[in-house]
């Protein structure tokens, strides 16, 4: 108990902070399994991320295990998201719906920054060694709740190969 509550005051400056002044981009480097969080032009945080099992390129079509890379937005939070907390990704853009409709697929959608299941707790350090998501950009549980604090709705993301 003492130990959570120590951390709890140490958190919490932060987070009041980060509450206060929310980054206004959200970069993702897929190569690079990295995600940063800026605010006037400066990265104030970055993290380890991981994506679906077929990562490199961009999304084409639903089921094809890619996270999309361009320009988008954060433009919604689900609180209940059964990934623990996720924020959605607008893809599939109109670039994305009239190569889907040229290639006549499906583009697919639902793609969210989020953490791991409740019941996955416990296994974080083998989760963020692999992809293993549908497409998403998964973080720990307590990487998304600093997340969730910093990135309000809706702010930029621009993800890269």
């Amino acid at each position: 108990m003492r130990y959570l509550t120590l951390a709890l005051l140490l958190l919490a400056p932060a987070l009041a902070c980060a509450a206060v002044n929310p980054v206004d981009l959200v970069v993702v480097y897929k190569s690079k399994g990295l995600m940063q969080l800026i605010r006037n032009e400066r990265v104030v945080k970055s993290y380890k991320v991981v994506f679906g099992e077929n990562p490199r390129g961009h999304k084409v079509r639903q089921g094809d295990e890619r996270t999309p890379e361009g320009r988008y937005t954060l433009d919604w939070k689900n609180p209940n998201s059964r990934f623990y907390r996720s924020i959605h990704v607008s893809y599939p853009n109109a670039q994305d719906r009239a190569r889907a409709a040229r290639l006549g697929v499906n583009p697919g959608g639902d793609i969210m920054i989020h953490g791991i299941k409740p019941q996955w707790q416990g296994m974080e350090k083998y989760l963020q060694k692999t992809n293993w998501t549908d497409g998403c950009i998964a973080v720990t549980n307590r990487e998304m709740d600093e997340i969730w604090a910093m990135v309000k709705t809706p702010t930029p993301i621009h993800i890269y190969p």
